[in-house]
C-alpha cells in the first residue's frame, strides 16, 4: 500500500481486513489481492478517481493497461477478479453507491497443459541426491523432500509449511493444509515414509533451533525454507539427473496427477487429493499425456 493516500488506502485496508477476518483467507490470497489492487487503486489515485466514484470506463482503461504491459489472460483475470470483489464490498459496506465492475468481463483464457515428467524421469529426479559428489549435509532432507513432493502432489507452499504434527505415517496419511485454510487428508508411500522418519531422526534434530516451531522440512538456520530455497533444491537434483525441461515443485503435482489418472484413478479421488474445489480444475490432466491414450488404443483396438 505504500504510496496510496486517502480514501483509497483506507478502503483498501477496510477490504483487506475483511478478507483475513471474516472470509478467513491465507496470507497468500491476502498478499495476491494487496499485489492487485494496489496496482489498480494506484491508478485510480493518479486521476484523481476515489473508489466510490470509479466508471466502468476507468476499469476498462486499466484492464487493457494489463493487456499493453503483457500480462497473461490468466494474470488479467485474476485482476478483474480482485477488482469485482473490491467494488461488490464497498456497496455491501454501504461504502458506494454502485458497482462499475458488474458487466466487466472476463478474457477467455487459453488452455494449457502443464509440464510433466514421464515415470522414468521421476524416477531419475528421485535418485538425483543419492548421485550427489559430495554426498552433502542435507541428503536426507533434499531426498525426503522430493520424495513427499511426489507422492502427496502438494503444493509449494503447502510442502515449505507442513508441520511434524500433520504427519502420520504409521497410518500412511498427511494431514494438509491448503487454501483458504481447508485441511485434507493425503496417503503418502511406504518409499516417502521412509525416508521422512530419516531424516525427521537423523538430521533434522541437529537443524532444529529456536525457530523451527513443528516445520518438517528446515534450512541450514533451522528456520522454514521458502519457496525459493525449494525451488532451488528441485533445480538443484534436476540438472544432477540430466533432466532438460523447465522443472520446479510444481512439476511434482502436475506429475502426481497424471501418473495417477494413467495408471486408471478416480477423477474425483485425484480432486480431492490435489485439494481442488472444483472437478474442472482437475480436468485438465486428462488431456496432458495424447501419447499415451494413443498407445493404449494402438495396444488394444482390434484395428489399432
Amino acid at each position: 500500500m505504500q504510496g496510496l493516500e486517502e480514501p483509497w488506502r483506507s478502503q483498501l485496508e477496510t477490504f483487506l481486513n475483511y478478507l483475513t477476518l471474516e472470509r478467513n483467507f491465507s496470507a497468500n490470497t491476502r498478499a495476491s489481492y494487496l499485489n492487485d489492487l494496489g496496482r489498480y487503486l494506484m491508478r485510480l489515485q493518479e486521476i484523481n478517481v476515489p473508489p466510490a466514484e470509479a466508471a466502468p470506463a476507468d476499469i476498462r482503461k486499466f484492464i487493457q493497461e494489463l493487456h499493453d504491459i503483457g500480462l497473461e489472460a490468466s494474470s488479467v483475470a485474476r485482476n478483474i477478479s480482485a477488482i469485482r470483489s473490491f467494488h461488490k464490498f464497498l456497496v455491501t459496506e454501504r461504502l458506494a453507491q454502485a458497482n462499475p465492475s458488474e458487466n466487466i468481463h472476463q478474457p477467455k483464457q487459453a488452455r494449457y497443459l502443464p509440464s510433466v515428467l514421464s515415470i522414468e524421469e521421476m524416477l531419475l529426479l528421485l535418485e538425483a541426491p543419492l548421485r550427489r559428489h559430495p554426498p552433502g549435509n542435507f541428503l536426507l532432507r533434499d531426498k525426503a523432500m522430493l520424495e513427499f513432493l511426489y507422492a502427496t502432489g502438494v503444493r509449494v507452499s503447502e510442502l515449505i509449511g507442513v508441520s511434524r504434527q500433520n504427519l502420520h505415517l504409521d497410518d500412511g496419511f498427511v494431514r494438509v493444509v491448503g487454501k483458504g485454510s481447508k485441511e485434507r487428508l493425503v496417503p503418502i508411500g511406504q518409499e516417502a515414509s521412509m525416508w521422512l522418519k530419516r531424516y525427521l531422526n537423523e538430521l533434522r534434530p541437529g537443524l532444529a533451533g529456536p525457530t523451527s516451531l513443528d516445520i518438517v522440512f528446515l534450512n541450514s538456520r533451522g528456520g522454514k525454507l521458502s519457496r525459493m530455497a525449494a525451488w532451488n533444491i528441485v533445480r538443484e537434483h534436476t540438472i544432477i539427473a540430466g533432466i532438460e525441461k523447465a522443472i520446479s515443485p510444481h512439476t511434482f503435482r502436475h506429475s502426481f496427477a497424471t501418473h495417477l489418472l494413467e495408471g486408471g484413478a478416480d477423477l474425483r479421488v485425484v480432486q480431492e487429493m490435489l485439494g481442488h474445489s472444483s472437478i474442472i480444475a482437475t480436468q485438465i490432466y486428462t488431456h496432458i499425456d495424447r501419447s499415451f491414450i494413443k498407445e493404449v488404443h494402438r495396444t488394444f483396438h482390434p484395428r489399432g
